[in-house]
């Protein structure tokens, strides 16, 4: 018994030896980190598009931080880091994506309507070249009512989107 023990805790050692070894860190969301991705330099995401809501460009970057902050062991640092990740809102617009028929005196309205965010990231990682990337990220969330009292639900939810999508680019790379 004592003998099995000694065995199975002699494999595992060599296991996790084996792992740690390995040239990229993967974490339990399925990342894989190089090693040497200690620091990592968050910019401000402007808001650039057309239709500017206040709190946008504040609301994306801190999420996109906060992502990385508890997902990954990268420290987020102002100036010279191992990474930088920059970018703007480029694009935010409601559209009507569906007719709702009226009575033949007044104009159709809309049936539902869709909420879009395009943000443009570029991510510099200074150790290989081929894990940078500069492209656009779009997200979408139909909704019916009034926009106007929609946002406020739809914008958290459209940033977790693209976070989750700009973050699996960055650090899982499954595009």
């Amino acid at each position: 018994m004592r003998k099995r023990l000694f065995l199975s805790l002699l494999v595992l050692g060599t296991v996790v030896m084996l792992f740690n070894s390995c040239a990229y860190k993967l974490s339990l969301n399925g990342a894989s980190i190089p090693p040497d991705l200690k620091t990592i330099d968050i910019q401000f995401f402007e808001n650039n598009s057309q239709l500017v809501v206040p709190t946008l460009s504040q609301t994306f970057t801190e999420a996109l931080k906060n992502r990385i902050r508890t997902q990954t062991n990268i420290s987020i640092i102002r100036g010279e880091a191992n990474a930088t990740m920059s970018g703007a809102i480029t694009g935010y617009s409601i559209a009507p994506v569906s007719i709702q028929a009226t009575n033949s005196n007044t104009a159709p309205i809309a049936g539902a309507s869709r909420l879009t965010i395009t943000v443009q990231v570029k991510y510099v990682y200074d150790a290989d070249k081929k894990l940078s990337f500069e492209e656009s990220f779009t997200k979408s969330k139909d909704f019916t009512g009034d926009s106007a009292s929609q946002e406020q639900t739809l914008i958290p939810e459209i940033v977790k989107q693209l976070t989750d999508d700009i973050f699996n680019r960055a650090f899982a790379n499954w595009n």
